[in-house]
């Protein structure tokens, strides 16, 4: 599992909006997207910042989206954001919401036990 993590200044009383156009706009669009999986959205008290976390099956996933979709998200929210969004990626390790096997790193090895 892959995420994309978005982080973003908001401008002023902008928040209900921004939530509002998460729901109606945003969300829609990441649905359709091949292997989406979750939205996550978190705003800071005040409203001054919010996070976006998406989850997806695989990096090529979230990375079809970035090159297509995510410009109509960007549009969507240019009018609520102050400046660039700055985005993160991550490969998933751990979650309480999905189930994700256990990965390990190609250089690492595990012992065998013979009993």
């Amino acid at each position: 599992m892959f995420a994309r993590s978005v982080s973003m200044h908001l401008k002023s009383n902008s928040t209900e909006e921004f939530t509002q156009t998460i729901e109606r706009e945003v969300i829609p669009l990441l649905r359709k997207q091949k292997g989406f999986q979750d939205q996550i959205t978190f705003i800071t008290p005040g409203g001054k910042e919010a996070v976006g976390i998406s989850l997806w099956d695989h990096k090529e996933d979230a990375e079809a989206y970035r090159r297509g979709t995510y410009f109509e998200v960007q549009k969507a929210l240019a009018r609520l954001v102050d400046g660039t969004p700055q985005l993160q990626t991550y490969e998933v390790s751990n979650s309480t919401f999905h189930t994700i096997g256990a990965r390990v790193p190609a250089t690492e090895t595990r012992p065998v036990f013979v009993g």
